[in-house]
C-alpha cells in the first residue's frame, strides 16, 4: 500500500468517513551551507523521496485534530484559541493551522503518516508543516504562494513550537523540482534551481543516519544562532550575510575566539555554497567533494555540532571511496550524507556498519535519497 493510500485508510478508520483529498511534501538533505539561513546567507538543499502524507477534509466546527500513525495518539485545538500546551509533534501541524487561522472559521481533521526519518536531520518536522501548509492553503483558499506558504510553516516552528530555524527546511520541502538542488538566497528569498547532474555519472546521495536523534528546540542550536546575532552586533552588521572573506582578519581581531569560530564557519560557508553552484555547474567533482569535506570541518571545528558518530560517518564514506561527505541538517545527532557511487552503496552500508559496532556506537541506517519534487496534492 502506497502512503498515500495508508493516509486515506488511517483517516477513515480514525474518523469514520473519507477525507476530501491528500496532500504530501519531502524531507530535505542539505548538500552545503548549514547555519547560514538564519544569517541570511545562501543554502543548497534538495527535496528527497521521502515525504510526509497528510489527508484532510474540513469541519463544520472550529475544531481542529490530528492523528497519525506514528505514535497513534490524537490531538486537537479550537481555532481562535491560544496553542495549548503538551501537543508534542502536533505542534508542528496544529502550529501551521494556527499561523494560517486568522479569520478562518472551519476546523478540520488529519490524519498524518510519513516515512522521513524523525530525528535524522532531514527535516521532518518541515515536512509535516509544508504538508499542512499547502493542504489548508487549497481547503482554506488563503491564495498563498508557496514561498509565502514556507514563511508561515517557519513562524509556525519559531514562534509555536519554540525552535530558532531559519527558512531553508520550509523553502525547499516547498519548492523542490525532482534531479535538482535549490539554491536559496535567505536575504532576498530567491531561488535558483541547480542541476545536480549525479545520475547520469553513476553517483547517488547516500545518508549515512547515526540514529542520534537531535531537537532544535534545546540546546546548542539557540546558542549558535545567539553567537551569530553577538559577533554580527559587534562587528557592526545586521547579519553576518554583510561580510566576506575579506573580513576575518577585522572579526578575529575584535572577537573572542568562541564567537570568532562561529562567526568565522557562516562566512566561508556562504563561500562554500557558491562554489559549490560553480563546481556542480563545471561537472568539477574533485571540487565538489573538497568543498563538502571542508563544510564538515568547520562544522567539526569552528561552529562544534558535530558529534562523534557524525564524525567517523564521514571517515568511513571517504575510506569507501565517496566524491565528498558532511553532516547534514542543524547538528548534534542526525545524519551524514555522501556523494558516492551507486555500486558502492553497499559496501558503504557494510562498512558503516562494522565501523560503528567497532566503536561501541548504535547500528547506523545507511539509504540513499533521490532529489525529488517539492509539495503537491498527491489525492
Amino acid at each position: 500500500m502506497s502512503l498515500a493510500a495508508s493516509a486515506v485508510a488511517g483517516f477513515e478508520k480514525t474518523y469514520g468517513y473519507a477525507p476530501t483529498g491528500v496532500w504530501s511534501a519531502p524531507g530535505r538533505a542539505n548538500l552545503i551551507g548549514e547555519h547560514t539561513d538564519y544569517n541570511a546567507g545562501f543554502v543548497l538543499p534538495f527535496g528527497i523521496n521521502n515525504r510526509t502524507y497528510a489527508a484532510i477534509s474540513l469541519r463544520q466546527d472550529r475544531k481542529c485534530n490530528v492523528s497519525s500513525d506514528l505514535d497513534g495518539r490524537s490531538f486537537s485545538y479550537e481555532l481562535s484559541e491560544e496553542m495549548p500546551k503538551g501537543l508534542d509533534w502536533a505542534l508542528y501541524p496544529l502550529g501551521v493551522a494556527w499561523v494560517m487561522a486568522s479569520a478562518k472559521d472551519q476546523g478540520f481533521d488529519c490524519f498524518i503518516t510519513s516515512d522521513v526519518p524523525v530525528g535524522a536531520g532531514l527535516s521532518s518536522s518541515a515536512a509535516v508543516e509544508s504538508a499542512m501548509a499547502i493542504a489548508l492553503n487549497e481547503l482554506w483558499e488563503c491564495g498563498k504562494t508557496k514561498q509565502e506558504l514556507a514563511l508561515i510553516g517557519q513562524r509556525a516552528e519559531n514562534h509555536v513550537v519554540g525552535a530558532p530555524t531559519g527558512i531553508m527546511d520550509q523553502t525547499a520541502s516547498m519548492l523542490a523540482q525532482a534531479d535538482a538542488a535549490v539554491l536559496i538566497d535567505c536575504q532576498s528569498l530567491e531561488i535558483k534551481l541547480v542541476d545536480l547532474g549525479l545520475s547520469e555519472r553513476g553517483l547517488v546521495v547516500a545518508v549515512i543516519d547515526t540514529q542520534v536523534s537531535h531537537s532544535h528546540a534545546y540546546g546548542g542550536y539557540g546558542s549558535r544562532r545567539k553567537s551569530c546575532e553577538d559577533g554580527a552586533a559587534a562587528l557592526g552588521v545586521e547579519t553576518l550575510r554583510e561580510l566576506s572573506l575579506s573580513d576575518l582578519p577585522r572579526a578575529k581581531s575584535q572577537l573572542d575566539d568562541v564567537t570568532y569560530r562561529r562567526v568565522k564557519h557562516v562566512i566561508t560557508e556562504n563561500q562554500r555554497v557558491l562554489d559549490t553552484v560553480d563546481a556542480l555547474g563545471r561537472g568539477n567533482l574533485q571540487a565538489l567533494g573538497r568543498l563538502l569535506q571542508e563544510s564538515h570541518a568547520s562544522m567539526r571545528d569552528d561552529f562544534e555540532i558535530s558529534v562523534p558518530e557524525l564524525d567517523l560517518a564521514v571517515e568511513t564514506a571517504m575510506r569507501v571511496g565517496a566524491v565528498g561527505s558532511r553532516m547534514t541538517g542543524g547538528g548534534f545527532g542526525g545524519a551524514a550524507i555522501a556523494i558516492i557511487a551507486a555500486e558502492r552503496l553497499q559496501e558503504l552500508e557494510r562498512a558503516a556498519m562494522d565501523a560503528f559496532s567497532a566503536a561501541g556506537f548504535k547500528a547506523p541506517r545507511v539509504f540513499s535519497v533521490v532529489p525529488s519534487t517539492g509539495a503537491k496534492r498527491e489525492i
